[in-house]
């Protein structure tokens, strides 16, 4: 696995400062810890969010548009966005990073349309998973077998048909999330995984609203007009959200749309067939 050069990604036109205030993380020395920190502190802090694929456009995938949305207003983003970012983050913190792409679900079950990112430290590698649904707090290393606590809920990875898995625990046992091989992609890889995901009519971004949270011993979602807080020890309480619900519960997620924005996702938001009269 190698890396890619900094100027290939743009990662200058990062503003760093205003990235590391927004998750409120220092420019910290390179190690294993300090990646782990960041990475949950970006997780816990930027929401997951699909507004502007269900208002029928498609995410600028540019480092000014991505830090203008995610970092200087109270929005979220789905993964190219929140990938991006932080990879452009960990290049100029000194971090040697790979960006690769997954199939989701996962091995041969889904087409390969999220962004994962691949973290090297000596001899061991971490995936970094920033915008998986902000369901993943902390990296996990590369290795097969390895088990790593996600704030109460477990994940693995495994190695399978020369694929890393990645897998979280439930009640029925190891669920596979995603599936990735080491190959480094170029942006151009993004702009057209970009484009089916956002809009494709079998997408699931394009037809529901899609907001989640995640925090240790918490998540937070709201999917189409559902929305459910669940914690590790199955507690699960879930709603149904009404029209005139829909601001105050999206500025508690931190997600603060402008009223032309808000206007179409109220619209929207349920999906076909969802909303119960």
């Amino acid at each position: 696995m190698t890396t890619e050069p900094n100027d290939l990604w743009h990662t200058a036109e990062l503003d760093l400062d205003a990235y590391l205030a927004r998750i409120g993380q220092p420019a910290a020395e390179p190690s294993p810890t300090a990646l782990a920190a960041l990475h949950e502190a970006h997780v816990s802090t930027i929401p997951f969010e699909n507004v502007e694929p269900l208002l029928g456009g498609a995410p600028a995938l540019d480092l000014p548009s991505i830090t203008d949305k995610l970092v200087h207003r109270r929005r979220g983003g789905y993964c190219f966005e929140h990938a991006l970012l932080f990879a452009a983050a960990l290049d100029r913190l000194g971090y040697s990073v790979t960006r690769l792409v997954a199939r989701v679900p996962a091995l041969d079950r889904g087409p390969r349309t999220h962004l994962s990112l691949a973290v090297r430290f000596g001899h061991t590698t971490y995936l970094a998973e920033v915008g998986f649904g902000a369901g993943v707090l902390r990296p996990l290393p590369l290795r097969h077998g390895t088990v790593v606590d996600q704030g109460g809920w477990p994940q693995r990875i495994t190695r399978e048909q020369g694929m890393w898995v990645l897998s979280k625990k439930t009640a029925e046992g190891w669920e596979s999330m995603h599936a990735l091989d080491d190959t480094p992609q170029l942006p151009i890889d993004y702009v057209v995984a970009n484009h089916y995901t956002a809009t494709h009519p079998k997408s699931p971004f394009t037809y529901r609203l899609v907001v989640m949270r995640t925090e240790a011993g918490r998540t937070r979602q709201l999917v189409g007009d559902r929305y459910t807080v669940e914690t590790p020890d199955g507690t699960r309480e879930e709603r149904r959200i009404g029209p005139d619900e829909l601001d105050e519960l999206l500025r508690e997620l931190d997600v603060v749309l402008e009223p032309e924005e808000l206007a179409g996702v109220v619209e929207r938001y349920a999906g076909p067939g969802d909303v119960e009269d």
